[in-house]
C-alpha cells in the first residue's frame, strides 16, 4: 500500500524529529542527585562545601550533578529517605548518591571501654602541620569512615556501596575535600558502566 506524498513526507518527519529528540536525550547523559553529606563526626565539617566538591567531581561530559537540598539519612545502611526520593523525582535524576561521615567513636562497632578503639587504629598523623616529637610525642588522629551508596531512581538497590578510610590531618575540612574527589571518581566510573 502506498502512501501519498504529502503524508509519507509528513511521516518521514516525524520519524526523524523523534530519532533526533532520542538522540540528544542519549549524548546529554544520566542526570545524577546528590544529597548532602551527612557529618557523623566530632569534627566541624562543612557539609554543603563537601557536597559542592563531590557534585563538581561525579560531573563530566556524560554525567551531569546537581546538589540537592535534601541530606543523606541517619541510619547507618544508606537508602534515600522520603524527601531524598521526592527531591530526586522533582529534580528529574537518573541516580542518586547518599554520603554519610562516621568517626571512630559513631557507628564504631560494640562499646570498648574508654581509649580502646575496636576495630579502628589510631595512627599518628604525617600531616606535616602536626608535630611529631619533642616533648609532647606524635599526634594521634582517629580514622574517619566514608561509607557512600548510588542508586538509580526506582530501584530499592544499590548500584554501589562502599566505604572508604581516611587518616584524620590537622585540617579535617581540608583532608575530606580530597576524599571527595576520589569518591566522586568511583562514583562516576560506576556510572559510566551503566
Amino acid at each position: 500500500m502506498r502512501l501519498p506524498y504529502g503524508v509519507s513526507v509528513v511521516y518521514l518527519s516525524t520519524v526523524c524529529l523523534f530519532s533526533l529528540q532520542a538522540t540528544s536525550q542519549q549524548s546529554a547523559g544520566a542526570k545524577v542527585c546528590v544529597a548532602v553529606i551527612n557529618n557523623h563526626t566530632t569534627e566541624l565539617l562543612s557539609p554543603d562545601r563537601m557536597t559542592g566538591r563531590l557534585v563538581k567531581a561525579v560531573t563530566d561530559k556524560k554525567l551531569s550533578t546537581v546538589a540537592m537540598d535534601s541530606a543523606t539519612g541517619d541510619a547507618r545502611n544508606l537508602r534515600p529517605t522520603l524527601e531524598n526520593s521526592e527531591e530526586m523525582k522533582g529534580k528529574d535524576c537518573d541516580y542518586i548518591v547518599l554520603t554519610m561521615v562516621t568517626g571512630s567513636s559513631k557507628y564504631g562497632g560494640p562499646a570498648s571501654d574508654a581509649g580502646i578503639s575496636i576495630g579502628r587504629a589510631r595512627v599518628p598523623s604525617i600531616d606535616a602541620s602536626d608535630s611529631m616529637g619533642g616533648s609532647s610525642g606524635p599526634v594521634y588522629r582517629n580514622e574517619v569512615e566514608i561509607n557512600f551508596a548510588v542508586f538509580r531512581a526506582g530501584n530499592p538497590y544499590p548500584l554501589l556501596d562502599t566505604q572508604m578510610l581516611e587518616r584524620g590531618r590537622a585540617n579535617a575540612s581540608d583532608s575530606l575535600m580530597d576524599a571527595m574527589d576520589r569518591e566522586g571518581s568511583r562514583v562516576r566510573h560506576e556510572l559510566k558502566k551503566k
